[in-house]
């Protein structure tokens, strides 16, 4: 075989993997790189009506710079929505992640029992589609067909001031075996050898999930952190399937949900694209700040090993 054969036969041998990503690589750029482009094309241009905008040629497109971005930086419906996230945040991650390691570390424990059929017990309500599940729930909230209100005393679980509580309920309820899942998944792949020496030191369980297993699924729990940021910044299935049965939920409540309001409601096409480019930015910059925050420390002994 000549030297410029096997050259030859070299790059068609390199240009396989190419050749298998490349579906991959076009849905890609169709469905996600093509749509980003156009919302940020979208969002720097506006709508220009001459006289009553009747007539054919009245109503035209033109370039509107940073206009929508200021726009939408200053209306208070935008704001307040963030805030209202930001809250349901607060509320959702800290709660949904504690009960999933909570239950992970019980599972993974030594006198767990029922194992199996407990992680598919835990692990099912994130089957369940979102909708679904803020429609049963929403079901529930109500006073005139709940079984759980008269426990709680009567509590209106849609007023303004429940609300949100009863929507963060939903997230957590239907979050919680996913990343449970996770972090479960991580405990299994850690040595035994190292729980077997942590007690004959005469270590207690608790001792060796707090000075063992925590430090060493870090990493898992970073990830299903940035997960549940990601997926917190961009709620919308919950408050939009429970908007019918409450009036305490506005069609303004999220950030997903002003865009989808803008948008189809309003018209204003322009405006939402805008608002959609400053969530994605939002998140990703909070994405990236929390993994640069604790990205150091949690992958250090990645990073060395």
């Amino acid at each position: 075989m000549t030297v410029a054969a096997s050259r030859r036969r070299r790059g068609r041998t390199a240009a396989v993997p190419y050749a298998f990503l490349t579906p991959a690589i076009v849905l890609f750029v169709v469905f996600c790189i093509v749509p980003i482009g156009y919302s940020v094309y979208m969002s720097l241009r506006k709508a220009q009506v001459k006289g009553l905008g009747l007539r054919p040629g009245d109503r035209t497109e033109v370039f509107a710079g940073t206009r929508n971005y200021a726009n939408a930086l200053k209306d208070p419906e935008l704001i307040h929505s963030v805030l209202r996230v930001l809250g349901y945040g607060l509320i959702v991650v800290p709660m949904m992640l504690g009960l999933a390691l909570l239950f992970a570390l019980l599972l993974d424990g030594t006198r767990a029992r029922l194992v199996r059929s407990a992680r598919i017990a835990i692990f099912l309500p994130y089957a369940i589609p979102t909708v679904i599940a803020s429609l049963m729930w929403g079901f529930l909230y109500l006073p005139s067909v709940s079984p759980i209100v008269d426990l709680l005393g009567g509590a209106d679980l849609f007023a303004p001031s429940t609300v949100l509580y009863s929507i963060a309920n939903v997230a957590v309820w239907g979050g919680t075996g996913f990343n449970m899942m996770v972090i479960y998944t991580s405990l299994r792949a850690i040595p035994s050898d190292l729980y077997e020496a942590a007690r004959i030191d005469g270590a207690s369980e608790l001792r060796i999930a707090f000075r063992i297993k925590i430090p060493l699924i870090v990493p898992s729990l970073v990830m299903t952190a940035v997960f549940a940021i990601i997926s917190t910044l961009q709620v919308v299935s919950e408050p939009m399937a429970l908007k019918p049965l409450s009036n305490s939920i506005i069609s303004t409540w999220s950030p997903l949900m002003k865009v989808y309001t803008d948008a189809f409601e309003r018209g204003d096409l322009y405006s939402a694209a805008a608002t959609s480019v400053l969530l994605a930015v939002a998140t990703l910059v909070l994405s990236f700040g929390f993994l640069r925050l604790v990205g150091d420390r949690a992958f250090a002994s990645e990073g060395g090993s």
